[in-house]
């Protein structure tokens, strides 16, 4: 009986020194934001604010919701599930998970079974046999000051900093593969224009050179219409070799070849996407996976600052065993045997490797501090980019749209009079090309636009997805 209340009051001893562990961990405070409370505003912009928009965060808008556009849809369910930049991101997960794992098994002993046997020659000339078999734990370290907690909370910190990397990869895929299906479009229409062009062109060469043959024009006349023809071909060649290499960047993103059955591409006028509220800086930023992935680094740098003040103290680890020895196999589970070995080893002289140890987590907190700040900064200019372009681009278009209809009511005066002989060739040909010019911007322009609406939605933390886990 008192043998057992012995045992009763060494294993409550252990569990109180277990829970009483202090930790040496510095306790964590996030950094203050180095950035603007608000937005800035354009001065060029009129009417409302470029942060006011309607309906859900971006970070709560599902990108399925926000890609109205089926072909679009289509194309990132695909990257999803194709792409590999993605797919080792969700492998890192995976690893970061894992390797938790392992730091987290430290903080609980490890129990094996042992079964050995040894014959040795006794001084008496005979043989000495000892047989045991058991269950042993080996050099359990008792964490009275934090070390192992510290080094789990680092490795629990990568994990979830791994996690809000694959969501930040995942929301760079999404807006990647739309910009690159827009871009795809934007070539479309600019072939299209193209060919018309040429095809104008040489309508206007076998003008040109049947007047020549007439000796109504001269040879300048014949030879400006040559070259405008020689131009656009050159035009549409360059923009030939643009779409093809456009094509192979999105079947990258993609993973695999287009399937053939994918949604017919509307034109880029009629692509319209959500309009996203831009929020408060304080508040969306820190929604942002990259921003959260540096944020769990700085997490995981602080906690190693505990793992390197707990060296400077006493280690205390414990090695014991349990079970059956004998001198005869036969009769081995008929006499119990057992041991406990704890061991104590307080850090004397190490040549200034703890005081080392120490100063490089503090340094890697600092590393981590200013990467973080500058992740803050980064998301800042690119909200306020996008909040830019929402802001004037569809001004900006409307002009351009103007000029357009302008240049092409010109064209079309400036035609009629040269075939009516009212007007020089090169008036028809300035007209032309100005025409050309303005429509080609438009076509940029509305490329512009709904790159834009893309790209503010990536940088508000679009499209990232649920995380792995409940973060902190």
């Amino acid at each position: 009986m008192n043998r057992a209340n012995a045992t009763r009051a060494t294993v409550a001893a252990a569990v109180a020194l277990l829970v009483s562990a202090c930790s040496l961990m510095p306790a964590y405070e996030r950094p203050a934001a180095p950035v603007a409370a608000d937005w800035p505003v354009p001065a060029a912009a009129e009417g409302p604010s470029p942060a006011i928009g309607s309906g859900l965060a971006a970070a709560e808008l599902p990108w399925a919701d926000f890609l109205a556009d089926a072909r679009l849809r289509a194309l990132v369910t695909l990257a999803l599930q194709n792409n590999r930049d993605l797919r080792v991101a969700v492998l890192n997960v995976e690893q970061a998970r894992a390797q938790y794992g392992i730091q987290r098994a430290d903080r609980l002993p490890s129990v094996n079974l042992g079964l050995t046997g040894s014959r040795l020659p006794s001084g008496s000339g005979g043989i000495s046999s000892t047989y045991t078999a058991g269950l042993a734990v080996s050099a359990f370290e008792l964490d009275l000051f934090g070390r192992v907690k510290s080094l789990s909370a680092a490795a629990f910190a990568r994990y979830l900093a791994s996690d809000e990397g694959r969501r930040a990869a995942q929301v760079s895929l999404v807006a990647a593969v739309a910009n690159a299906d827009l871009a795809l479009r934007a070539d479309d229409e600019l072939l299209e224009l193209t060919s018309r062009t040429l095809a104008s062109r040489e309508d206007g060469l076998r003008l040109t050179r049947v007047r020549f043959d007439a000796g109504v024009a001269a040879e300048g006349d014949l030879r400006s219409a040559e070259s405008l023809v020689d131009a656009a071909r050159a035009n549409l060649y360059a923009l030939q070799r643009q779409r093809i290499q456009d094509l192979n960047a999105l079947v990258l993103l993609v993973g695999e070849p287009l399937p053939a059955g994918l949604p017919p591409a509307a034109p880029l006028e009629a692509v319209h996407l959500a309009d996203l509220p831009a929020g408060l800086p304080s508040e969306v930023l820190l929604r942002r996976p990259d921003v959260r992935q540096a944020e769990e680094q700085l997490i995981a740098a602080n906690a190693n600052i505990g793992a390197a003040r707990a060296a400077f103290f006493p280690r205390i680890t414990l090695t014991g065993s349990a079970g059956f020895a004998s001198n005869a196999l036969s009769s081995l589970f008929e006499h119990s045997a057992w041991s406990f070995a704890p061991q104590l080893v307080q850090p004397l002289f190490d040549a200034g490797r703890s005081q080392a140890g120490l100063e490089s987590a503090r340094a890697g907190r600092a590393i981590a501090v200013a990467q973080y700040e500058k992740a803050i900064q980064v998301a800042f200019r690119e909200v306020a980019d996008a909040l830019a372009g929402r802001a004037t681009l569809s001004g900006q278009l409307a002009a351009q749209q103007a000029q357009a209809r302008a240049e092409a009511r010109r064209l079309e005066l400036a035609d009629m009079l040269y075939r009516g002989g009212a007007a020089s060739q090169l008036d028809r040909l300035d007209a032309e090309r100005s025409s050309l010019a303005a429509r080609q911007a438009v076509i940029q322009l509305e490329l512009a636009r709904v790159q834009n609406a893309v790209l503010l939605y990536r940088v508000l933390g679009g499209g990232a997805g649920p995380a792995a886990l409940a973060t902190r």
